[in-house]
């Protein structure tokens, strides 16, 4: 049952990859103004942090499956109503309910996860689920524009959508009840923590805070790599080309033996040793016009990115149980979102050049990797004194 979770993952991330795109055109072809066009594009990311937050609750009150099933039966239907859309205000309201919808499908998917993998294999899963994560990230904007060009918008729509319909039915058939919900009939008295007790918790601040930084920077170079691309004068698929070397990079040292350092070194070090290199490959794509050294920047930026992501959610394993884990990973998942929102709107506002956003991105993930230095050094004189 664990391939099934890591298939329902990658149908979760294709449709929110293979939406990169096409939106902004879309829009723009249904008569948007460039204020709704941004409506349009931002929507999705901000209820999606609001379906995150839910999606923890749910999980942690019902279980993992019936949200994973739930989730993917509503969002189907809503990917099915693009069909409907014939103006902007219409496409801001799917926009609207597909990021709520969508919002409650990666925390379930990543909660039953964790509570199936084998204990001392946890680093190891999330690794895997990564490369998932890799791959959707090449193959859903592939998809979308391929299929945009040759049939039209509205059929990435409605492919993703019958995919999520299937889905959904096969999660119902065929996943066993998850142990969330076993747990709490077995102990009513525990009831799992608060979101504050949560957000209290230091190794799972370590982790709110990584992926906050990491999709910053994703926020970011989604935004300016093309415009950097566009202003050095070369095509518009090289830009396509840097996006799938840093992603066939991560999936890599996801699936090869290097997965094993997951497990072998603690994740927080893990997660900070990644922010620094994510920090020094956004600052040298800062610098850098030559197209050959930014083939290699990027390499170096999917490896920070895969030493990041398994280890924010292997983290997150470490350090909840099944009574709280689902809104550990739906507060997890909001950050993730609110990281793309801050990173692209930000340097979008500020007006700056590609550039000029790559130092910002390069200062806001430095500077989170040494606020983390600090609480992990602090943390373990305080363990020390203890001991």
């Amino acid at each position: 049952m664990i391939y099934f979770i890591y298939v329902i993952i990658l149908v979760a991330f294709i449709d929110t990859f293979a939406q990169l795109p096409i939106i902004s055109p879309f829009a723009h072809e249904l008569g948007a103004t460039p204020l709704l066009i941004g409506l349009a594009v931002g929507m999705y990311s901000f209820t999606n942090i609001i379906g995150n937050i839910f999606a923890g609750f749910w999980i942690d009150k019902n279980g993992a499956k019936r949200v994973l099933y739930i989730g993917l039966g509503i969002t189907g239907l809503i990917l099915l109503s693009y069909s409907l859309v014939h103006t902007p205000i219409q496409l801001i309201l799917a926009r609207f309910f597909h990021g709520l919808s969508g919002g409650l499908l990666v925390p379930a998917a990543f909660t039953y996860l964790a509570n199936t993998s084998v204990k001392t294999k946890k680093g190891k899963s999330m690794a895997l689920s990564g490369a998932i994560v890799g791959l959707a990230a090449v193959l859903g904007p592939a998809f979308g524009g391929m299929m945009t060009e040759t049939a039209g918008v509205k059929w990435v729509f409605l492919i993703i959508g019958g995919l999520m319909l299937i889905t959904a039915l096969l999660a119902f058939l065929l996943l066993p009840q998850t142990e969330a919900t076993m747990s709490r009939r077995i102990d009513s008295k525990e009831t799992g923590k608060s979101i504050i007790d949560l957000l209290k918790n230091v190794p799972l601040f370590y982790a709110y805070l990584g992926s906050f930084a990491l999709m910053f920077s994703q926020g970011v170079l989604a935004y300016m790599l093309p415009l950097k691309i566009e202003a050095l004068n070369y095509g518009n698929e090289v830009s396509g080309m840097l996006m799938s070397t840093f992603a066939f990079t991560a999936i890599l040292i996801f699936i090869l033996p290097t997965n094993k350092l997951f497990d072998r070194f603690a994740h927080e070090y893990m997660l900070n040793t990644g922010l620094v290199i994510l920090g020094i490959g956004l600052l040298l794509l800062s610098v850098t016009s030559q197209l050959s050294l930014l083939y290699m920047i990027m390499v170096i930026y999917g490896i920070g990115f895969s030493f990041i992501f398994p280890s924010i959610n292997a983290l997150i394993i470490q350090h909840t149980n099944v009574l709280d884990r689902g809104k550990a990973f739906g507060l997890f998942y909001a950050f993730f979102s609110l990281g793309v929102v801050v990173g692209s709107v930000m340097t979008g506002a500020l007006a700056v050049t590609a550039n000029g956003a790559f130092l910002i991105g390069t200062t806001v993930v430095l500077c989170s990797s040494f606020i983390l230095f600090i609480l992990i050094m602090q943390r373990k004189k305080a363990s020390a004194s203890i001991n």
